[in-house]
């Protein structure tokens, strides 16, 4: 990618007021940029959330790790984020009005494939939903309850249970019983709440298949 459309991009950026936009093409342009040098990138965590609601939950900033290669150097992500004029290093950023994390490496326990969103500058592509339920569930009584978290996998489970987003409630509860999170009932009991508020079943309990 030129210099050129990384100045306009950024332009483009910087004057977008829609947080969920301004994520979006952050995204799409860090992405591209990283895969010009080898890595691919992968939205996580609440950044994932908000684009996958299409902002029904906002997170603030974007997360990012990487999947591919098994490690990538700090000099890499200077020299990437660099071309953006962003500020700070080795792994958070400030760059055209957000802030931007460039993580580790992606962990993903669930089968489905990672979702992939059209963006301004590429594709972004997304943890799985199924990951990331079972990740915010943990993260909301784990060590200790986080209403942030609890909020942020209730919105989740919403759009998913009014059809705004499919998700695969097989994986999702087989990887709420591995050995990585074992909150299988933590799970139950907040999809239930929200399948209550809806009044439909709760597709995560066994009993309901």
């Amino acid at each position: 990618m030129d210099a050129g459309l990384i100045k306009k991009a950024l332009a483009d950026i910087t004057a977008e007021q829609d947080p969920t936009l301004k994520a979006a093409k952050m995204a799409s342009l860090c992405t591209a940029l990283f895969l010009e040098h080898g890595v691919e990138l992968v939205v996580v965590g609440g950044s994932a959330i908000e684009l996958l609601t299409e902002g029904a939950y906002t997170s603030g900033d974007l997360d990012m790790c990487y999947t591919l290669p098994a490690v990538i150097s700090p000099r890499t992500r200077h020299d990437v984020m660099g071309l953006l004029g962003a500020k700070g290093g080795p792994r958070n950023w400030q760059v055209a009005g957000m802030y931007v994390d460039i993580l580790g490496s992606a962990e993903s326990f669930a089968r489905t494939p990672k979702r992939v969103l059209e963006g301004p500058y590429g594709p972004i592509r997304v943890m799985q939903a199924e990951d990331l339920l079972v990740e915010r569930v943990l993260m909301s009584t784990y060590p200790q309850e986080n209403e942030v978290a609890r909020d942020c996998a209730k919105k989740l489970a919403s759009v998913i249970l009014t059809g705004g987003l499919v998700a695969d409630w097989g994986e999702v509860r087989r990887v709420a019983n591995l050995p990585e999170y074992r909150n299988l009932s933590e799970c139950e009991k907040l999809v239930q709440e929200i399948a209550d508020e809806l009044k439909t079943r709760n597709p995560l309990r066994a009993d309901s298949d």
